[in-house]
């Protein structure tokens, strides 16, 4: 009996196709909006959307959104809503007033008791989402009631400032000229420290980008060619470092943008990195699967809501700082901001998809929309109708994106 040998399977062995340029309509269509986005005003304003001071004052004057769209981000991907952020905003930047102003407290302490105090807020919304089972719409409902009521008792009708110069440093400051400014020829100079962290910046996608390409390398799987993949990490290097250098002409970099990079870079790692982090897309893409392979649901979902107070507590100290004062209204629709960024950013009503620097691009579109709008002096009813209809077009894509992949 003669016995034929199989030839062996080359697949183990075989090099890793490169394939062509390929665009995912579901990811990827969020920056290109963006970048639409920003040359429409940049045309219609005559390209006063891109000078340095208005950049900054982009960046300043909505980062609190971003901050709160990171925390949304995280909640919308387990399959949940915070409705309460707006208020829990309000009550935190009262509560650092009370403690600054009114009791005469250092500002580093004080900071610390406001985000133990948020973070008390989500372990209580937390606690009955998670382990009493009532959803997630309808405890930070309440939570938005009970926490505006709360605001009201401490302030009243009226606001408490002016905050200590940290605080207001840290929401309106700007990093130090350490080296002084370079010349920049036509640009004019600009602060080095500054120019530095952009390289710094653009050195550090370089090598993450470089990094993962080399690692789906070495488990043969499918890369863009080298051309395409310069083309896409030159293009972000140069946005990136084109931003830098214009917030560098002005007055370098704000302080709360070196907070938004730190928050970004942490909040990606424990998205995309970490064992909680795969945890909550697993529990928002399917809930008894999760479970089921062990995940522990409960807890994941607690410690979420807990996050979301903390941040949103952080955003409340930087709103006030901004304004130099803790006020009634503070925090207004501010968590109609951060679900609109979240979903604007690529966050799928169902849950289990999103990225926190999808959130962060939404935020910016808002910001930018509000800005351009603002620039060309339209009125508000007019800015709220065009960032309702952005809103619907972003979640209608979203939906269309998944029945073209399903079908």
């Amino acid at each position: 009996m003669t016995v034929t040998k199989q030839p062996a399977q080359a697949a183990d062995t075989a090099p890793p196709q490169l394939r062509r340029f390929s665009f995912n309509p579901r990811e990827g269509g969020i920056y290109v909006a963006f970048a639409l986005i920003v040359v429409l005003f940049t045309v219609l304003t005559n390209g006063v959307l891109l000078e340095p001071q208005n950049i900054s004052n982009i960046i300043v004057q909505n980062s609190y959104v971003l901050i709160l769209a990171m925390g949304m981000m995280l909640i919308i991907i387990a399959g949940h809503i915070d409705l309460s952020v707006g208020s829990v905003v309000a009550v935190c930047g009262a509560l650092c007033a009370v403690l600054t102003v009114n009791m005469g407290m250092p500002w580093l302490p004080a900071l610390l008791i406001t985000l133990v105090a948020g973070a008390v807020i989500g372990a209580w919304q937390g606690y009955w989402v998670a382990y009493f089972g009532i959803p997630a719409f309808i405890v930070t409902l309440a939570g938005m009631l009970a926490f505006r009521a709360l605001t009201l008792t401490v302030l009243g009708n009226q606001g408490i400032g002016p905050f200590p110069e940290a605080i207001r440093t840290l929401s309106n400051g700007f990093t130090d000229g350490y080296l002084g400014n370079i010349g920049l020829g036509p640009l004019g100079g600009a602060d080095l420290v500054s120019l530095l962290a952009g390289v710094a910046g653009v050195a550090a996608i370089v090598f993450v980008q470089w990094r993962q390409r080399k690692a789906r390398l070495g488990y043969l799987q499918q890369v863009d060619p080298f051309g395409v993949f310069v083309l896409k990490v030159g293009g972000a290097s140069l946005v990136v470092l084109a931003v830098v250098i214009q917030l560098a002409r002005f007055k370098n970099l704000p302080w709360v943008l070196v907070l938004l990079t730190v928050l970004v870079l942490g909040y990606t790692l424990i998205a995309n990195r970490s064992v909680f982090g795969r945890h909550i897309y697993a529990i928002g893409g399917n809930k008894q699967a999760a479970e089921l392979s062990g995940v522990k649901v409960k807890s994941v979902t607690f410690w979420i809501f807990v996050n979301m107070g903390v941040l949103a507590a952080l955003a409340g100290v930087i709103f006030a700082g901004r304004l130099n004062q803790a006020g009634p209204t503070a925090g207004t629709a501010f968590e109609l901001d951060a679900i609109a960024a979240a979903f604007i950013g690529g966050a799928a009503v169902q849950g289990g998809v999103g990225k926190v620097v999808g959130a962060v691009t939404g935020g910016l579109i808002m910001a930018v929309i509000n800005n351009g709008m603002s620039l060309l002096g339209a009125p508000s009813e007019r800015v709220m109708l065009v960032k309702g209809l952005v809103l619907l077009a972003a979640v209608a894509y979203d939906i269309w994106t998944k029945k073209r992949a399903v079908s």
